[in-house]
């Protein structure tokens, strides 16, 4: 992959529908909101599928698989649309990603405390 072109990886695919130019670009253009927060996402999958034996209500679903260094963060919705099936999933994905993000920085301001009760210390010079 050539990083100067396309500097994040996304891959997107369709179960039971066919992925259109335009429905890949939207999904690009939305999952690029994701990169902004965290500059340490190594791959996005993002798997779309109709599954026509739902209710209408809940015809499509949108799968979303976040490899990161550490826990990976994976979301999954249901929708009448696939454009607000991919709405949802963004905004769930980048809820995890804050989420996670604001776990990190209070752990790193906030150390736990170290009980030194019946430990002999030694002496400072």
């Amino acid at each position: 992959m050539n990083k100067a072109n396309n500097p994040h990886e996304i891959i997107v695919s369709g179960i039971h529908l066919e992925l259109t130019a335009g429905l890949k670009a939207h999904v690009r253009e939305k999952m690029e909101r994701l990169f902004r927060h965290e500059g340490h996402i190594v791959r996005l999958k993002v798997e779309l599928e109709c599954d026509a034996k739902h209710d209408h209500a809940h015809k499509f679903i949108a799968k979303g698989h976040v490899v990161i260094h550490g826990p990976d963060i994976n979301a999954t919705v249901e929708a009448d649309e696939c454009y607000k099936a991919i709405d949802l999933l963004v905004d769930k994905l980048d809820q995890g990603l804050r989420k996670r993000h604001g776990l990190h920085k209070d752990k790193r301001n906030h150390p736990h405390a170290v009980e030194f009760d019946g430990v002999a210390l030694p002496k400072a010079i």
